[in-house]
């Protein structure tokens, strides 16, 4: 496919919708009024979004919708307040950088249930397939104190479709083609009858992809000793998601959720865990599964139940010409237990019990791959006039690592109707992966550490809101002091290198989102300023941690003329460092997308997305490509 196929493409896809509203003077694609978002993920209940206490963001289905041809990492990380990387094509390893935290201390869930990677402490979001996702929402700040390890910048819940669950039957299905030869299709169907609710997703896609490595990192040195072969790294994925439930009698209901994605992914012999490999044509197997049963029980009018089982089950198979396969997995088994209390009518009470096992498999050596964690947590939710209040303290004990005790409190004060100021405090802790502690790799001189202590924070945070019709705007300040950061520490005697509680960091920064509702025009826009700090840099070392820009804004328009709704966004991003010792500068960028739907009927409808229009050339990790301009365009069907 030649440079420009794809800008005519998208040129002719944009300005076709424009002559048909010429003849169309109906607009089937009119917007019906919604109940308000609901969101679980802030006090582990559902509430209204305007009730939360928190920095909550909600990542809906026509952000989604919009962004039918990106990866699940690009869609969060064009929210407020965080950053990504990925090592190549959206088929590569990603993170997330949730207010300047590292990946590692941002807690992700699927549908509520820990989706981290117990070796690495990554999450690898590069399997998820966003057609299969109903909504994502975000709680910026530290969290252990509802959902324990892991939750230091916060948490990231990624809800599976459900689907429509108020009628008999609904159906919908997507085909879209793009750049890279990237073919994608989903569908779904959903329903319910007679006290029954159902919903069934699947989805494919598969691309011939780009060179994921670049010919040279940011100081001109080849890639080629990392394994850099330069040929289209492609890739191709498979998922489903579903839902079972019954509601037996009023007030009474069970449930069965499943999630399972495989996804086929080409690399350079360079996986960040293994950098010896110089291999070209490898094969990157990942696969991600969820699984959970849930039984809710409305026991009192006052009085509600809800028992879960879940697993979550991780794996990948690293798989080399020459060599072989290296198999690593990581397996949570949770059972949790809340009961949610409406004391009074403007005040909650939740008690929650919980038990997490978890369990590794890998072809490296580890001293120990198994552990459990008992918690116990009491959550309060409530009003007093204009004044909203939500508590929360929880325990995690650890049968390799003790006790751990976290808490939050936030207070949020309506000013008037329309003006609102809050203040909250919270800690959070990370307890090392079983990399840390127990991995034992004589070839690499590597050797875990098991007296590491957990990586700890303490969060303070304030904002101010206005909200007046359309018009919505909300200015966040916040310190996060982390200490006892562990990184990996050589002895230049031995060579052996070993993980050590010895470095700690202040990530301090004010975030500013507003948007404004013109009628067919809607305007939103974001600025994020960060300062992440290395507290105690070492000799080698610089004050300021990589991979995350001091700087970044968003600005987005829509606009509706009947059917057709337009849409154009600006990003820039600004300088970062690709390591500690702060030497190698990735420069700034900025990125223009464009975007066009058009409802042909009330079940037909066409988008199209044109990412980095002006095609520029930019790095998110040193050494590696990210995508040019390229266009998807998505055909729609919905029942």
């Amino acid at each position: 496919m030649s440079a420009s196929f794809p800008r005519r493409l998208a040129a002719v896809c944009c300005l076709f919708p424009l002559a048909a509203t010429a003849q169309h003077t109906t607009a089937p694609g009119t917007a019906v009024p919604t109940l308000r978002d609901i969101v679980v993920t802030a006090s582990r209940s559902p509430e209204p979004l305007a009730d939360v206490v928190g920095d909550v963001t909600v990542i809906g289905q026509d952000q989604l919708t919009e962004a039918r041809g990106d990866s699940m990492v690009e869609i969060i990380g064009r929210a407020p307040g965080v950053q990504f990387t990925t090592t190549g094509g959206p088929q590569t390893v990603s993170g997330i950088y949730l207010r300047g935290a590292n990946p590692s201390q941002t807690l992700v869930l699927i549908d509520g249930m820990r989706a981290t990677e117990l070796l690495s402490g990554g999450t690898r979001l590069e399997s998820i397939d966003p057609a299969l996702v109903e909504r994502v929402e975000i709680l910026r700040g530290a969290a252990s104190s509802l959902y324990g390890s892991d939750a230091i910048g916060g948490v990231v819940n990624i809800i599976t479709k459900k689907g429509e669950q108020d009628r008999p039957l609904s159906a919908w299905a997507n085909v879209g083609y793009g750049t890279h030869e990237t073919i994608k299709s989903s569908l779904g169907l959903s329903g319910a009858a007679q006290g029954w609710d159902y919903s069934l997703s699947t989805s494919a896609a598969s691309s011939k992809g780009f060179d994921v490595m670049r010919r040279h990192f940011a100081n001109n040195s080849s890639t080629d000793s990392w394994g850099h072969y330069a040929d289209e790294d492609g890739y191709a994925s498979r998922g489903w998601s579903g839902t079972l439930g019954y509601q037996w009698t009023p007030g009474h209901h069970i449930g069965l959720a499943a999630y399972n994605s495989t996804l086929h992914a080409d690399s350079d012999g360079t996986e960040d865990n293994f950098p010896w490999a110089t291999e070209h044509n490898v094969r990157n197997l990942v696969r991600q599964q969820a699984y959970s049963i849930t039984s809710t029980d409305r026991i009192m009018d006052r009085w509600e139940s809800v028992l879960r089982f879940g697993w979550t089950r991780d794996s990948l198979d690293y798989r080399r010409p020459t060599d072989g396969s290296l198999v690593h997995s990581s397996l949570k088994r949770t059972l949790s237990w809340q009961h949610n209390l409406q004391i009074l009518p403007d005040h909650r009470v939740s008690i929650l019990a919980e038990r997490l096992e978890e369990r590794i498999n890998s072809d490296f050596s580890y001293d120990q791959t198994d552990r459990n964690v008992n918690s116990a947590a009491l959550i309060y939710k409530g009003r007093i006039d204009r004044l909203h209040t939500q508590a929360s303290v929880r325990n995690d004990n650890y049968t390799d690592h003790g006790s751990q005790t976290t808490g939050s409190l936030g207070l949020d004060l309506d000013l008037s109707d329309t003006w609102q100021i809050g203040v909250a405090g919270s800690t959070g802790f990370r307890v090392p992966t079983f990399a840390d502690l127990y991995q034992d790799y004589p070839a690499a001189f590597y050797k875990g550490n098991p007296d590491l202590s957990p990586e700890k924070s303490r969060n303070i945070e304030a904002h101010i809101q206005y909200q007046d019709g359309g018009t919505w705007l909300r200015l966040t300040a916040y310190k996060n002091k982390v200490r006892d950061l562990i990184v990996n520490v050589s002895d230049p005697v031995t060579w052996w290198t070993s993980p050590q509680n010895v470095a700690q960091a202040t990530l301090r920064g004010l975030t500013l989102t507003g948007e404004h509702d013109f009628g067919d025009t809607t305007l939103r826009a974001s600025a994020d300023f960060l300062d992440p700090r290395n507290d105690d840099p070492k000799p080698g070392e610089g004050s300021m941690l990589p991979y995350r820009a001091r700087q970044v804004f968003h600005l987005g328009v829509e606009h509706r003329i009947q059917a057709l709704k337009l849409g154009a966004e600006y990003q820039y991003t600004g300088n970062r460092y690709a390591e500690l010792a702060n030497r190698t500068r990735l420069g700034g960028y900025s990125l223009v997308n464009l975007t066009a739907a058009y409802d042909f009927s009330k079940s037909l409808g066409v988008q199209v997305r044109w990412n980095n229009v002006l095609d520029k050339d930019y790095v998110l990790v040193d050494g590696y490509n990210t995508p040019g301009s390229n266009v998807f365009v998505n055909l729609s069907w919905r029942m």
